[in-house]
């Protein structure tokens, strides 16, 4: 097994395109989805099951570990990897997102930012050398840039502001990130929808020189119709020898989008958090298990999944432990979920390989346009 960090591209179709990160905890197949583990969990799963549905890495949260149980103590316990049990690659961010959500309970300035827990009120300060040692402590293979990403809609200025005010904290955490062979810093493309402060800010991170490229500042509120216009210009300011990894999306509509636009990496909490909220997610769209029309139902939820919520439980089941909020109702949609999901980046990996990716979309959305099957 490789003990560096590296990026092989594979085959482009149109914008799309197939690749594998080599990291020493294993390989990514790009397009690659990376579940969401906020606090060193992926909710309602073990990790073995969400290995299971093909998960090639994880994404663990910054801001959540530093406050509990803190990173220091995760490192005293051998790491990240150790302390969840998970062997395979794991993605963590910087906590600029989570600490630009806490709007009045945080304060920026040119070094860093302070913030109140939301947790308990205690005060902490995050600046790129912080976010940096916080990552190392944990471990992570794939390491982000310390950012601040302003919520949209912004003005030009505010965004331009900050944009440029995250391009002097990518070079300070590029300093402190060092040399550590085998671990890879990403660095992360801000700008809003304006494509020439995009072109400013990747102009900048290829200058500072990074293992791969994050566009920065999207789903926070733009729509997709905007997204996509953004989409079509931001992959391609980007290396195109380093995986592109698009921060927080998404939809599987909105997956597919950006992985025929050049994207290579996408990560969300949509489908662990529609699974405990009764929200299927299928190739005929969303389908919620709490509505009455499934409980009568004794079909499967997708009769083409192999995961345990379609091979072994009726839609009336998963109707039945949902409205009785059973755990095994959460347990069984978030696994549904995450299988659909990888089910869809295998899809499009092998569509893309075989130089059919146009026609496989169209399938996609001629599918989901049918909608659920009819009620019994």
């Amino acid at each position: 097994m490789t003990q560096h960090f590296s990026f092989d591209l594979g085959v482009t179709d149109g914008g799309a395109r197939t690749g594998l990160i080599r990291t020493p905890r294993g390989d990514i197949r790009t397009p690659a989805f990376m579940p969401v583990g906020t606090a060193a969990t992926v909710k309602a799963m073990l990790p073995g099951s969400v290995r299971a549905t093909g998960a090639d890495v994880l994404l663990g949260n910054t801001y959540h570990l530093m406050l509990r149980p803190t990173a220091e103590r995760i490192d005293r316990l051998g790491g990240l990897h150790r302390f969840m049990n998970w062997d395979r690659p794991i993605l963590t961010d910087s906590g600029g997102f989570q600490v630009m959500s806490l709007g009045e309970l945080r304060k920026v300035d040119s070094d860093g930012v302070t913030f109140k827990s939301h947790i308990d009120g205690s005060k902490h300060r995050l600046t790129p050398e912080r976010s940096m040692e916080i990552q190392r402590l944990l471990g992570s293979d794939i390491v982000m840039c310390f950012d601040e990403c302003p919520a949209l809609p912004a003005d030009r200025d505010r965004i331009a502001t900050s944009m440029r005010l995250s391009m002097d904290w990518a070079e300070r955490s590029r300093a402190a990130f060092g040399d550590r062979p085998g671990h890879a810093l990403f660095g992360i493309q801000q700008g809003g929808l304006d494509p020439d402060l995009r072109a400013e800010s990747a102009e900048r991170l290829r200058a500072i020189g990074f293992d791969g490229y994050a566009i920065g500042g999207l789903a926070v509120g733009e729509g997709q119709a905007a997204m996509f216009d953004c989409l079509d210009v931001a992959p391609g300011q980007l290396p195109e020898d380093r995986p592109r990894y698009l921060m927080g999306v998404g939809k599987p509509d909105d997956i597919v989008g950006a992985v025929a636009r050049g994207v290579d990496m996408m990560d969300c909490v949509l489908p662990s958090r529609s699974g405990r909220t009764g929200q299927a997610w299928t190739r005929r769209g969303q389908v919620n298990l709490r509505n009455a029309r499934h409980a009568d139902d004794p079909r499967p939820l997708d009769e083409t999944c192999t995961c345990p919520a379609c091979t072994g439980f009726s839609r009336a089941y998963l109707h039945h432990v949902v409205r009785a909020q059973e755990i095994i109702g959460s347990m069984l949609l978030t696994w549904h979920n995450l299988q659909y999901y990888q089910d869809l980046m295998a899809g499009m990996r092998e569509a893309i390989g075989a130089g059919r990716f146009a026609t496989w979309q169209e399938s996609f959305h001629a599918t989901r346009a049918e909608g659920d099957i009819e009620p019994i």
